[in-house]
């Protein structure tokens, strides 16, 4: 029984949903589901939780997460990328400076308030926006907080003369619920031209990268090598503050008691036998079940 994350590398135009469907029919297994959902046309890293793993899927989407892309100034879709219909051009004739593209990304570096793109999967009355802007029918989008920790240009932009329009790349880290797509638009706002995210591909998530990424290809192709691929439950929680369990302890927390602990971390992962089995958080002077693991072999 496999137990732990996969991290897959996924391909541009398939679901999050796909590569479950897949990987579930590859691997027969039933507990499986993905943390953190990718739009087809965006790739890299997807974590999918297998098992006993599952359990850490809303633990895993509050993680922050990295990109890297590229955007175009000089026209706007609806989607925000270029999968969209168009809505605005404005045929450059002088490119913007890089000084001035990295002043604007750095006022959205911070805790911001964000409207996310009339295309995506947030709800509003019960409906997905993409519903809604599939059926031609206006609605007001929510606005959300969301934290940007970097939004910084990687390469010289590259200007076409013919085309009036500027490329440029981009890294940005993020918290959860933040659509690039947005801030790729709104930096097009802020300077005064129209803009799209042209490309993007996310390198880091849920506290997993590239690094450590497979092709869902290899692992359908021969699903024996998932057992050799997949990244263990503790691997996770190597941020965390960790507790080794006496024998005492360990039979308290088999039962789902509360414990003192040594220690003043407002959240800990608790170890038996060299395996995380429980995650507990400070409540007053003891600490109190947050998510048991007891399976984690």
């Amino acid at each position: 029984m496999l137990n732990g994350i996969l991290v897959i590398d996924k391909a541009k135009g398939m679901t999050s949903a796909d590569v479950v469907y897949h990987l579930r029919k590859a691997l027969h297994i039933k507990k499986i589901g993905h943390a953190g959902t990718l739009d087809p046309d965006v790739t890299g890293v997807l974590p999918i939780a297998i098992g006993q793993a599952t359990k850490l899927i809303e633990l895993m989407h509050t993680q922050n997460k990295k990109y890297v892309g590229e955007g175009i100034f000089g026209y706007a879709t609806d989607s925000y990328d270029i999968s969209g219909t168009t809505l605005a051009t404005k045929k450059m004739t002088e490119p913007l400076a890089a000084k001035i593209i990295t002043q604007g990304m750095q006022s959205f570096v911070g805790k911001i308030e964000q409207v996310p793109p009339i295309y995506s999967a947030v709800r509003v009355n019960g409906k997905h926006l993409y519903e809604y802007a599939r059926a031609g029918i206006e609605v007001e989008r929510p606005k959300r907080q969301v934290n940007v920790l970097a939004y910084d240009l990687t390469a010289q932009p590259v200007f076409d003369k013919e085309k009036g329009q500027e490329e440029f790349a981009f890294v940005i880290e993020c918290s959860k619920g933040t659509y690039v797509r947005s801030l790729v638009n709104d930096l097009g706002d802020k300077l005064g031209v129209p803009a799209v995210m042209s490309t993007l591909r996310r390198t880091a998530s849920s506290g997993f990268d590239l690094s450590q990424a497979v092709s869902l290809d290899e692992i359908v192709a021969d699903p024996s090598r998932a057992a050799q691929l997949i990244q263990p439950i503790d691997a996770f929680f190597k941020n965390y503050t960790q507790v080794d369990l006496t024998m005492d302890q360990w039979l308290k927390v088999k039962n789902g008691a509360a414990i003192a602990l040594e220690t003043d971390a407002n959240q800990v992962a608790l170890r038996y036998n060299n395996k995380v089995k429980a995650i507990y958080q400070k409540d007053a002077e003891k600490y109190r079940p947050n998510l048991m693991l007891l399976q984690n072999e």
